[in-house]
This record gives structure tokens, C-alpha cells and sequence, in this order.
């Protein structure tokens, strides 16, 4: 009888043993060391490990999301972080990939609120009676345009939403002007010593760049027509997004626009169960992700388990079916 009791007791102990989920070591693939990607990567960590101290996600710094999706593609990356029109034009084998990429399944939405902004001299704007996009094309004025640098996706996004009301590089140097090519930063210095007439950049309302662009330099913030936004998300899986009037100095309405958004993916093929437990510990202890920067506050459930862009890995489809979050 004894006997019976202690294999039963231990069969029972070795049959928990089994159930227990293997701890979570994974490396994520982000951005530049010290930005936000790095925070969320911090957080991602600090998810895990919450749900089994044992776990542990590793943030790796690469060139971005497009760099990522390389890295999904040829089985090198297991998880990354990636804008939302990163991925679509990946899957359409849009510049700079060479073909479409297929092999990328969703996680979850991490943000979705990364406007697309267009700042202009007031004194261009005012002399030439500009206040929307459409206004840019129909000046009669050699305009300088700033868009960010090739490799980053709100240069796509940005020369994409150009084009839609009829600026492209070519036009603005037969008006004597120019799309200009720099970083956030000297967009700003360049539009402060007047080499730049207009900046454009995605990121977050009110982002440090953006409030030295609004404190140093006289800048109204330019509407964008429905029209183009409407063509914006189609290309790239955009989100329409509300700029809020008096955001900035000299914005009193709110501005509608497109927003770019990052997504935690992985690739086709990666195991289901430790998808699954991520996605579970994602969902479990959010607020650590929530915590890394007051720009992440927004994050909940909902838009967590929003993403439709990709397919979602089966691992994630099953844990936010699990708590109700999916249909």
C-alpha cells in the first residue's frame, strides 16, 4: 500500500515535471542601442521573466525593421520588432526587397501611434497661402522638402504621400527646389538656417525632434487630404490617426493624418508552444511593457491583439483566443 503511494506521489511529480513549460530564451531584434525599441525590448524582458524568473529575452541592435525582416527571412532572427509598413511592403516585394516576403507571422501590435508629420515656415506658407499638402504641389515657389533618410521607412512613407498630390523630385527641381535627404535632426538644424522650407518625419506627437522644431523654428503643421491618407494605408497598413489641435504652438485644430505603427513579429516555423508562452506572458503582465516610457501608456489589450497585417503565428492566435481576446 506504502509503495503504491510513493510511485503514485512520484508519477504525479514526474508527470507535473513534464507539464511545465521550458523557460523562454530568445533574442529580439530591434533598432539602435538606447531608443525606444531597446526600452520595449527591456520590457519584453521584464514580461517574461515575471511569469518564469528563468526566462530572458535578449534585445540585439540592428539597422531597424527592415534589417529585421532580412533577418527573419533567412531563419537567422526568432522575434523582431517591426513598423507596420515595413511589413507591407516586405510582403509585397516592394523596394528594397527583390521579392515578396512570406515566411513572417504576427505576435502582437505594440503602437499604432506614430503620425506623419508635415512642418512648414510659417512665413513660406503664409506668403504663399499654404496650409495642406495640396497647397505644396499648386505653389508657385521653389520649396525645399525634407524626407528622412533612404533605409528608413518614413522615407517611403513620406515620398509616397508626396507623390499622391503630385510632388515628386523631379517637379521640385524644375520649380528650383528639392526633396532633401537628412536625419530628423538636420531636418531641424536645416530648417532653423533656412537650407529646408518644409520637415516631414513619423514619430510620436510631440516627440523631442518635433518639440525643438516647434520652439525653434516658426512652423504651422500642414493638413493632409483624406484622399491621401486613405491611399497611405491601403499601401502601407497605415492607421488613420488625430494629431490633437494645440499640440503644437501654432496648430489650433486637431490634423488627421497617417500613423506608423510597430508589431512584434516572428517567422513561419517557430515553435508553437514557445510563441504561445510569450504571447501568454505579454498578455499576463503587460504593464511592464506599459512601464518603459510614458509614450507607451496607450498600450492595452485590444490593440495588442489588434494586428491584422500578417497571419498570426499559431502560438499567439492560441494564447489571445485563450483569454477572450480573438474570435
Amino acid at each position: 500500500m506504502k509503495l503504491s503511494q510513493i510511485a503514485l506521489t512520484l508519477g504525479l511529480v514526474f508527470s507535473g515535471g513534464l507539464a511545465q513549460a521550458e523557460p523562454l530564451e530568445l533574442n529580439l531584434f530591434g533598432a539602435s542601442p538606447g531608443g525606444l525599441w531597446s526600452l520595449l525590448g527591456a520590457g519584453l524582458d521584464r514580461a517574461v521573466k515575471k511569469s518564469d524568473p528563468s526566462s530572458v529575452v535578449t534585445y540585439q541592435s540592428t539597422g531597424g525593421g527592415i534589417s529585421n525582416i532580412g533577418l527573419l527571412s533567412k531563419q537567422i532572427a526568432d522575434i523582431a520588432i517591426v513598423h507596420n509598413a515595413e511589413i507591407k511592403i516586405a510582403a509585397a516585394g516592394d523596394e528594397p526587397f527583390k521579392s515578396p516576403v512570406t515566411n513572417m507571422r504576427g505576435i502582437a501590435y505594440i503602437y499604432n501611434w506614430a503620425p506623419m508629420h508635415f512642418f512648414i515656415s510659417k512665413s513660406i506658407a503664409d506668403e504663399h497661402n499654404i496650409s495642406s499638402l495640396d497647397d505644396l504641389a499648386k505653389a508657385k515657389v521653389a520649396l525645399r522638402i525634407g524626407v528622412n533618410r533612404a533605409g528608413n521607412i518614413t522615407n517611403n512613407v513620406a515620398l509616397f504621400m508626396l507623390a499622391q498630390v503630385g510632388i515628386t523630385e523631379e517637379i521640385m527641381k524644375a520649380k528650383g527646389g528639392g526633396i532633401i535627404k537628412a536625419s530628423t535632426s538636420d531636418q531641424a538644424s536645416h530648417l532653423q538656417d533656412g537650407r529646408i522650407d518644409v520637415v516631414t518625419n513619423g514619430v510620436f506627437v510631440l516627440h523631442s525632434s518635433f518639440r525643438a522644431i516647434d520652439e525653434k523654428s516658426d512652423v504651422i503643421l500642414l493638413t493632409v487630404p483624406e484622399n491621401v491618407i486613405a491611399a497611405t494605408n491601403e499601401k502601407f497598413g497605415t492607421q488613420t490617426f488625430i494629431i490633437p489641435g494645440g499640440s503644437y504652438s501654432k496648430q489650433p485644430n486637431d490634423i488627421k493624418t497617417s500613423a506608423l505603427g510597430a508589431l512584434l513579429v516572428t517567422r513561419e516555423g517557430m515553435k508553437e508552444e514557445v510563441i504561445y508562452d510569450l504571447t501568454k506572458a505579454l498578455i499576463e503582465n503587460i504593464d511592464e511593457v506599459r512601464a518603459v516610457h510614458k509614450s507607451m501608456s496607450a498600450l492595452d489589450l485590444e490593440l495588442l491583439s489588434s494586428q491584422r497585417i500578417l497571419p498570426f503565428h499559431p502560438g499567439a492566435e492560441r494564447a489571445f483566443r485563450e483569454a477572450g481576446l480573438i474570435k
